[in-house]
């Protein structure tokens, strides 16, 4: 309960009491992409900070199955969506990337979470949490190209389908008419690797490793000190899109809509075995759960409206953002902090 009523879930909850009532939140234009970008940095920062201190050789492994895990468990939630939601292969494929790669809000939340309850933590998470952003994109590129075809449908009253060799064409839009585009290999990495959050984070990881400490004490009035309502302020934007993003996704399938709550779970599930596996100490396991848990509504996204222009928006983000979003910050992050403590005393 106590979490519940933390600052910042409970603008979260303002956030979705304005969007209710059909009333609009007086932020500028923009201003919900600045705040992103100022988590990402500070975020960033401090995970590099923590990670200069850290033993290499020993959060390797973390690192090395973060890695393994946004990498594969797209495959797991592909398999979900094509035999138990019955859905196309393409947006199966774009919305089991969302599910692969992660939310930084919902991590950022389960810090909190873990801060108020003194629960300690390594700055390595950050580091694990950057690396899972990137592979589920790759992951979900190649499945949409699955035994190398792309499935599309082609021009024509007759509704026929048409098949493209993965890596004939380009990533990249297409226009009215066209089939549905893959991309090679080395594309999908380059669309992961080149993502503008991913990069931002990453970079920001580098500057704190190499700034320390004393760096990042010059740098506290402006990442430090303003952290908290900084992050009440983004989850108060993200309580009014997420609530927006619910009247779409009423029109969802149930079973789609199931599928953005038990996958949450079955990822919570995989990432427990990992960390307790990696003997991880409680705050680590409990942010490997959250990070397996949650499912990416600005890197993925981003990425696959350029590299799989013929999956459908209108899927992922609402089942990501309306559904798995506030499911994760209202009751899943609680869970999986109490399940952890559970299995791992």
């Amino acid at each position: 309960m106590d979490a519940l009523l933390s600052a910042p879930i409970l603008f979260f909850g303002l956030g979705a009491a304005i969007a209710l009532t059909g009333a609009r939140i007086p932020f500028p234009e923009g201003f919900g992409k600045a705040l992103a970008a100022y988590l990402l940095v500070a975020i960033g920062l401090k995970g590099g900070v923590a990670l200069a201190g850290a033993d290499v050789g020993s959060v390797l492994p973390l690192l090395l199955t973060a890695a393994l895990l946004s990498l594969l468990m797209p495959i797991l939630g592909f398999g979900l969506l094509r035999s138990a939601v019955g859905l196309d292969q393409v947006n199966s494929a774009a919305i089991a990337a969302h599910y692969g790669s992660v939310s930084l809000v919902t991590f950022v939340t389960a810090t909190k979470l873990l801060e108020s309850q003194g629960v300690t933590f390594g700055g390595h998470m950050v580091a694990a949490l950057a690396i899972m952003e990137g592979p589920a994109i790759v992951s979900g590129l190649l499945l949409a190209g699955a035994t190398g075809m792309v499935s599309g449908v082609a021009a024509g009253g007759n509704g026929a389908t048409m098949t493209v060799p993965l890596g004939s064409v380009p990533l990249g839009g297409s226009g009215g008419g066209e089939p549905a585009r893959g991309g090679s290999i080395k594309d999908a990495i380059r669309e992961a690797a080149f993502n503008g959050s991913v990069l931002l984070l990453a970079g920001s990881l580098l500057v704190g490793l190499v700034i320390g400490k004393p760096g990042l004490q010059s740098l506290h009035g402006l990442f430090i000190a303003p952290w908290d309502g900084v992050l009440c302020l983004f989850l108060l934007e993200m309580g009014y899109l997420a609530t927006s993003r619910l009247r779409e996704a009423a029109s969802l399938s149930p079973r789609l809509i199931a599928f953005g709550i038990v996958m949450p779970l079955i990822g919570a599930g995989i990432g427990l075995a990992a960390a307790a596996a990696l003997g991880l100490g409680l705050g680590d396991a409990a942010l490997l759960v959250t990070l397996c848990a949650s499912a990416s509504y600005i890197a993925v996204p981003a990425a696959l409206r350029h590299a799989l222009p013929a999956a459908e928006p209108g899927l992922s983000l609402p089942l990501s953002l309306g559904i798995t979003f506030p499911f994760n910050i209202l009751v899943g992050i609680p869970l999986y902090l109490a399940v952890s403590r559970a299995v791992l005393s």
